[in-house]
């Protein structure tokens, strides 16, 4: 029997993490089972939470700490408006990348386009419109510190 308390450390142990490529966020994930429905489709509400999940991590490799902001005060950023385009079905065990990219960036929000790809094949794309809001749920002004590091994200390759 093994303890809890004596797990040797394994490289497995860390999170997987997305990065930069150019302009670009690219964040890989496997479909899982409980993503599809009983055919093996991907259920078409699982890509809002792929486009999530890559968004938070583009945010956290800008530099971005959401929960940091969230402790402070300061606030979180909620989506505002998203535009949604399914062309081809992700299916289980499909090894995808979501793509992400700041297209414009505002004083409380930014835009984003993201698509999920399989190989060189667009399963869907999205545009999201993300705002800073304050905890009571008012937008605002995001740090100019943020605004800084998604114009330079933008500027990558100009």
């Amino acid at each position: 029997m093994v303890k809890a308390d004596t797990m040797e450390p394994s490289p497995f142990d860390q999170p997987y993490r997305g990065g930069f490529v150019g302009k670009e966020h690219r964040f890989a994930l496997t479909v899982f089972f409980e993503d599809t429905d009983t055919a093996g489709i991907v259920y078409h509400a699982n890509y809002l939470r792929f486009f999530e999940r890559a968004r938070s991590d583009m945010l956290r490799a800008a530099g971005i700490d959401q929960r940091a902001a969230i402790d402070a005060g300061i606030g979180a950023y909620a989506v505002s408006e998203m535009d949604i385009k399914w062309r081809r079905p992700a299916k289980l065990d499909d090894d995808l990348i979501v793509v992400s990219r700041v297209t414009d960036v505002r004083n409380a929000s930014c835009s984003i386009h993201q698509r999920v790809m399989r190989g060189n094949q667009i399963l869907a794309e999205a545009t999201v419109t993300a705002a800073l809001l304050t905890p009571e749920g008012r937008p605002r002004r995001q740090p100019a510190e943020w605004i800084e590091r998604f114009r330079a994200i933008e500027q990558k390759g100009n």
